[in-house]
Parts: C-alpha cells; sequence; structure tokens
C-alpha cells in the first residue's frame, strides 16, 4: 500500500503545482495559490485513497490509517468548500480599499447565500415533519444524504457528458481539416471579443484618467484616487503596447469621485475590464498559435520526400550541428505520422472505457447482476496489491476527468475564466471549490460500482453509511444514461 503512496502522493503534488503554475495569472496572491493548491491535493488524495480502502477491504488489513487519511481529506476539503474558500473568494472580488471593508463585503455576500440555501433547507425539512415521514440518523444523516445525492445526481450529468465528449473530441481533433476549421472560426470569434474588450479597457483608462484629473489633492477620495492611478501606472509599465483607443466618456462616467462606494465600483470596473482584456489576448496569441502550427505540419506532410522527411517550421530556424538533421526527421515522423495515429487509437481507448462505465452505472439497481468490468477485473487479480490499486485507480481518475472537464466547460461560460498564465484569483478559487465539492461523490459512485465478495465494505462507504441505500437514490445516478 506504501508503494503506491510513494509514487502516486509525489506525481499528484507535481501535478497540482505545475497546474497552478501554468493557470495563475501574475497578480495571484500566495495565500490564494497555496489555498487552491491545498485544496486541490486534499480532492485528489481522495481518490488516491480509494484504490487503497478497496485493497484494504479484499485482504482484511488493518483499516486505521486509511479511516484518518479519508477524515483528514475529507473534512479538509468539506471546510475549504463551505467556509475558507468561499470567504476568500468574496475578499479577492471585493474592490474596497481597506482590508475590514472588503472582508465585510464577502461575508455579507456569501451570507446572503447561505441564508437562502438555509431557507430553502428549512422548508423541506418543515414539510417532510408535516408530511409524518421518519428517517434513519436524524437531522445531520438527512443533510448527509442530501449533500451527497446533489453531487452524485448532478455529478452523474457532468460524468456523463464527459464520457461521451472527451472521446469524440480527442478522434474529431485527430483529423487536420477539422482542426483546422475549428481554430479558424475559434480566433474569428476570439478577434471580436478581443477587440470589445480593448474598447471596454479604454473607456475605463480614459473615465479612470479624467476622474483623477478633475480631482484635487486636497479631496478627502484623492488616497483611494491614488490607488487606482498606481493601477494605471502598473498597466502601463507590464504592457507598454497598450494604448487606449477611441475611448468614450458617458453622461455617468464622471460621477465616480462623490463617495468611497462609488471609487470602489471605478476600481472594480477597470480590475474587470484588463482581466478579460488580457484573458482574451492570451487566448487569441494562443490559438493564432496552435493555428500556424497546424498549418506547418500539414504543409510538411504534403512536402514529404522533397525536403528530405524534415520538419521545418516557421517559428524557428532549421536545427543545425551533427544531430540536427536527424531531431527534424524525429519531429516530422511525430507530428506527421505518429502524433495523429496515436491520437486516435487514445480517443478508441477512451471510447471503450466509457462504454464500460456506463454499462456499469446501467446495471446498478439489479441485485445478482455484475457487468461492471472494473468489478470483474479487480476481483482477477485477487490480492496482489499494485494490480488491485492500479485497475481501481485508473478507471476512477478518467471518471474524475470526465466530471470536471464537463464542470470546467460549463462554467467557463458563465462563472469563471480558465486560460493560461491569466485566470485571476476570483476563477482560480470558484475552480478549487468545484473539484473539492464533487471529489466525494465521484469516489462513492465508483465504489458503487465495484462489488467486492461477502458485501464487504469500504472505510469510506462506512464514512457515508448515512447516505440512505434507497432504490431512488441509485436511479438518479442513472437518468444520463
Amino acid at each position: 500500500m506504501w508503494v503506491f503512496y510513494l509514487i502516486s502522493l509525489p506525481l499528484t503534488l507535481g501535478m497540482v503545482a505545475a497546474t497552478l503554475k501554468y493557470f495563475a495569472g501574475p497578480e495571484v496572491p500566495r495565500y490564494v495559490l497555496f489555498t487552491v493548491g491545498y485544496a486541490w491535493f486534499c480532492s485528489l488524495s481522495i481518490i488516491i485513497l480509494v484504490p487503497a480502502d478497496i485493497w484494504t477491504t479484499i485482504t482484511g488489513q488493518d483499516k486505521g490509517g486509511i479511516a484518518f487519511f479519508w477524515s483528514w481529506s475529507y473534512w479538509s476539503t468539506f471546510l475549504l468548500t463551505w467556509a475558507i474558500v468561499p470567504t476568500i473568494q468574496g475578499y479577492e472580488d471585493a474592490t474596497d480599499f481597506t482590508v475590514t471593508e472588503r472582508f465585510k463585503t464577502s461575508i455579507q455576500g456569501n451570507l446572503v447565500f447561505y441564508l437562502s440555501v438555509g431557507s430553502i433547507a428549512m422548508f423541506g425539512v418543515v414539510i417532510l415533519i408535516l408530511m409524518h415521514k421518519s428517517w434513519g440518523g436524524g437531522i445531520i444523516g438527512l443533510a448527509m444524504a442530501c449533500s451527497n445525492t446533489f453531487g452524485l445526481v448532478t455529478g452523474a450529468f457532468l460524468l456523463g457528458f464527459g464520457l461521451i465528449e472527451i472521446p469524440r473530441s480527442i478522434w474529431r481533433n485527430a483529423n487536420w481539416n477539422y482542426r483546422q476549421k475549428i481554430l479558424s472560426h475559434r480566433v474569428a470569434k476570439i478577434a471580436v471579443k478581443l477587440d470589445d474588450a480593448h474598447q471596454e479597457l479604454s473607456n475605463a483608462f480614459v473615465i479612470a484618467q479624467a476622474t483623477s484629473n478633475q480631482m484635487s489633492k486636497r479631496d478627502p477620495l484623492r488616497p483611494y484616487m491614488d490607488v487606482i492611478d498606481n493601477m494605471l501606472l502598473q498597466m502601463t509599465r507590464e504592457d507598454p503596447n497598450f494604448k487606449p483607443s477611441g475611448g468614450r466618456l458617458g453622461e455617468d462616467d464622471m460621477d465616480y469621485d462623490t463617495d468611497e462606494k462609488s471609487m470602489a465600483a471605478l476600481r472594480y470596473q477597470l480590475r474587470r475590464a484588463a482581466e478579460e482584456y488580457y484573458r482574451y489576448k492570451s487566448e487569441y496569441i494562443s490559438n493564432v498559435c496552435e493555428a500556424l502550427e497546424l498549418e506547418d505540419t500539414i504543409k510538411n506532410y504534403e512536402r514529404g520526400s522533397s525536403t528530405e522527411w524534415r520538419y521545418i517550421s516557421s517559428f524557428r530556424q532549421p536545427r543545425t550541428g551533427t544531430f540536427g538533421q536527424y531531431l527534424d526527421m524525429m519531429e516530422w515522423v511525430w507530428r506527421c505520422v505518429l502524433r495523429q495515429q496515436l491520437e486516435k487509437v487514445l480517443a478508441v481507448v477512451l471510447g471503450s472505457m466509457s462504454a464500460a462505465i456506463l454499462l456499469a452505472e446501467a446495471t446498478l439497481l439489479p441485485s445478482g447482476v455484475d457487468l461492471s468490468l472494473f468489478s470483474i477485473l479487480i476481483k482477477a487479480v485477487g490480492e496482489q496489491e499494485m494490480l488491485v490499486q492500479v485497475t481501481a485507480f485508473v478507471p476512477l481518475m478518467y471518471m474524475c476527468i470526465c466530471t470536471y472537464f464537463s464542470l470546467f466547460k460549463l462554467g467557463m461560460f458563465t462563472f469563471y475564466s480558465l486560460t493560461p498564465k491569466q485566470t485571476n484569483a476570483v476563477s482560480l478559487l470558484m475552480i478549487c471549490s468545484m473539484v473539492a465539492r464533487y471529489a466525494p461523490p465521484i469516489s462513492y459512485n465508483f465504489l458503487n460500482l465495484i462489488r467486492l465478495d461477502g458485501n464487504a465494505k469500504t472505510t469510506f462507504e462506512k464514512v457515508q453509511k448515512k447516505l440512505p441505500r434507497h432504490p431512488y437514490v441509485a436511479l438518479y445516478v442513472q437518468i444520463r444514461i
């Protein structure tokens, strides 16, 4: 068991650090990076614990260590999701000028949300009492059941979409002509958004400058205006190529110097406009580079022997030296032949795994019928530690990837943005909250697909024993089929 941990935990920590470095923007504070990294690590540690939990259940070994790590990971993600992350997220989203005011804004916003959710929960409890319904586990058991069922049902829809979309998108992207059309459409679409974002930032820039020019140095609001002026100076230093163009002043654009709240609104408008502009700029550059690289690949494939099977790139000079020619030939083989074929093979493998997961989910209800391929494989490998844990880890990780893929794709249109090197603190915190919220339900769903001999229960299933084992709950999970 510890061998698997010694391999998986460092890899998990490295993956979390690399992901943060790839997506986090330059202005994200360190405490946000630590909070997001810890939340991701705890969420992934839950997924890593499942294979070890299955193996200890099969062999009947002592589960004291597993139970401790389950409690640590589960309650860490619980506190992060429902208390710590929302507070920090509200604090980062607030544009007040003092720490106290920013925390006050954050707490007020979260209280409104929790009061709304609490009111709905109380309404449901009252209805159950009036209907004279009884349930095991009391109010706490009912709360756990509702929370877990919510995660299972919504996670089921997200998982179902990812199981279909990921293999299909990989297969389609292996077709160069299809990928080229998608990139051309995406570049044109982002170009329009980038132009609009540039206009918005120019307007915010001009409004801030005009407000600063009309405010005297003795004005009580001048210290707040100095903070906004420093934002403008920092933007011009970091991006000297940006020039405000077409900035226009509306009728109400000069009313920001009335009080502290109006100055905070001006700061919020400027920050949001800058984040949106640099996000679309990063996406535009990324997609243009990908389109040009694909065009280079197609040209090199068509030339073939005329270039002696050497890859010629428009982004760099030809390689020189003793091994330069061989490296160019190896790059040609990889980009023009192997990569496309490997993507198709990967799409077929993932599609087969998706079909196996859907079949296992479809047979959750019938008792005595075990059509889960993963359950059969785990029973076949017996008590071989590494084989059991790898056999459980691979499909579980794929289920997590499918769920989070759908979650990120859905949220990017509404709640947050995920852009390399330009993801702000609010988006990172929102994403880490979602990841932590769905890790336990995904693990519980997978454990339901593994039917161990003798109706044995894993430690995680015992921890979640207050979740009602009612057939309607399992039926809800299969809605996506």
